[in-house]
């Protein structure tokens, strides 16, 4: 059933610079004022004496004031580092792109290691201006209730609930970003990670918007003051149009505080005509976006320091201890199921098979949930581990996990936690379904809320009482008021869905997943 949802972002993979996908790269780039930057890499299993290699860079664009989005997924294993090294450091300074970010700063480590190891010089030591999304969930949050609170420190999945009300999945985070080629969820989570980035911003910007944090009303300069400290700082002898852009960034930043709009758009001229000397040519912001820059702006800038391992000292090895093997092999034991779910009647429980799915499956439970079976998510965004095994045991639930960690809790009660060993899924989903024996009927598919896990009610509602339903909570499209369709309704969260096309989709997508028709 079908729920008002976001545009998904066009992908563009990039694997060579004679490839189209990288001319409409660098065209984008062109016409983009704000982008969103992201990185993965394959993970590291244990301590190593170098940074982990960066396999993918992705740049979200977007375009202009058009306001179109699309995604760049550059493959750094396909493409030599030295054809697109200055182009991304030219980028990653431009007074002219605003970056957006999510702690972005090792990232950048990472990113730069990679490149000096190719060759390229002293790799990025810099990205500005730069705004974190952490800093615009902080405002956000600020404005919403009204009233000053403490920063946090959140999770992007997290904050992507909160502002957005998306559920980001993080499963494919730990995935090995190394293999080639990607697969289409690699591709989509990589894409998504950054594209998400783009729509906080957004929502941002409306409430600058809103908050009235426009230009600073100024004293007026006379012209001649005007002219003179631009002509002081573009007849500057310098070799580097960069290094020129950027002083004129600050310089422009600078007299734009002071001045009358008639004084803003001779700066505006101006500055046209700089960026035209520059090797790469982008659009001026708009005053808005600048003012932005002015108040919340910051930049990434990597030490020395910053570019060296962290090593740790070396711990004489220690001889395991009695304890320490026993719960060794009960992770052995735990890690294949053996014996009766908690859910069964023998052991008190109702016979409905029942699932706790913690981060690292979230997906998982939608998929659970679209085949009809009972799968919640943890109470709290960053449960304890105690307060997930008592949610399970309390609900008389099976808590699945890709956690090894998690097996050797000694709060562990026997057959109360599975270790999920798929990584996409739909694979997740049918080693579930087999592990647990679980029966999948075609009349059960979408009969469940997939945002919060509640039931629907017995009675559909008509197109007149779901928009009575929806006042206030959300809004019914009106090409759907003619079409005489069955409203459905969580009896929980209040959701509303309607058997559309992404309805019928799913339910097909499911039947074959789970090979019904077989």
């Amino acid at each position: 059933m079908e729920t008002e949802g976001r545009n998904p972002p066009i992908i563009y993979t990039v694997s060579s610079v004679d490839s189209p996908e990288f001319t409409r790269f660098t065209r984008s780039l062109s016409r983009s004022s704000v982008i969103g930057l992201d990185a993965e890499w394959k993970p590291l299993r244990v301590h190593q004496p170098t940074f982990p290699a960066v396999s993918l860079l992705q740049i979200a664009c977007r375009l202009g004031r058009d306001d179109e989005s699309l995604v760049f997924l550059l493959d750094l294993l396909a493409i030599p580092l030295p054809s697109i090294y200055g182009l991304l450091k030219d980028v990653f300074v431009s007074p002219d792109i605003l970056k957006l970010g999510f702690r972005f700063k090792q990232d950048l480590v990472y990113l730069s290691s990679t490149f000096v190891s190719q060759g390229c010089d002293s790799g990025f030591d810099r990205v500005e201006p730069f705004l974190d999304i952490t800093s615009i969930y902080n405002y956000v949050q600020h404005k919403q209730l009204g009233r000053k609170i403490p920063k946090q420190i959140k999770s992007l999945a997290t904050i992507c609930e909160e502002v957005l009300g998306v559920s980001l999945s993080k499963e494919l985070q730990c995935s090995d970003w190394s293999c080639r080629p990607l697969t289409a969820e690699q591709r989509a989570y990589a894409a998504e990670d950054a594209h998400c980035l783009l729509e906080i911003f957004k929502v941002f910007q409306v409430k600058v918007s809103e908050e009235g944090d426009s230009f600073h009303k100024v004293t007026e300069l006379s012209s001649s003051h005007l002219d003179l400290g631009l002509k002081e700082i573009l007849e500057k002898p310098n070799s580097c149009n960069n290094i020129l852009r950027t002083k004129f960034s600050e310089a422009f930043e600078s007299v734009q505080a002071t001045t009358s709009s008639e004084f803003s758009h001779r700066i505006l001229s101006v500055r046209r005509e700089v960026s035209d000397v520059s090797c790469m040519n982008t659009i001026p912001m708009d005053g808005p976006l600048l003012q932005i820059i002015q108040t919340h702006g910051d930049k990434i800038l990597l030490k020395e320091s910053d570019r060296k391992p962290k090593t740790s000292k070396k711990k004489g090895k220690r001889k395991p201890s009695e304890g320490l093997i026993c719960k060794e092999r009960r992770l052995e034991k735990v890690d294949d199921w053996q014996g009766l779910p908690p859910w069964d009647l023998s052991l008190g429980g109702d016979g409905c098979p029942k699932f706790l799915c913690d981060v690292m499956v979230e997906g998982l439970a939608k998929h659970l949930r679209c085949v009809g079976i009972d799968a919640a998510v943890p109470y709290s965004k960053k449960p304890e581990i105690r307060g997930l095994i008592d949610q399970a045991q309390r609900e008389k639930r099976v808590l699945l996990t890709r956690d090894v960690k998690l097996l050797r809790h000694e709060y562990l009660l026997e057959n109360q936690i599975y270790r999920v060993k798929s990584l996409l899924k739909n694979e997740q989903l049918l080693e579930v379904i087999e592990t647990f024996q679980l029966k999948i009927r075609e009349d059960h598919l979408m009969s469940r809320c997939t945002k919060c896990n509640g039931k629907f009610i017995q009675k559909p509602l008509s197109t007149e009482e779901a928009v009575e339903a929806a006042k206030g909570f959300q809004v019914i499209p009106n090409c759907l008021f003619d079409k005489n369709l069955e409203f459905w309704q969580c009896m929980d969260c209040n959701q509303l869905y309607w058997e559309g096309t992404q309805y019928h989709n799913a339910v097909q997508k499911f039947i074959d997943v789970c090979k019904l028709n077989e």
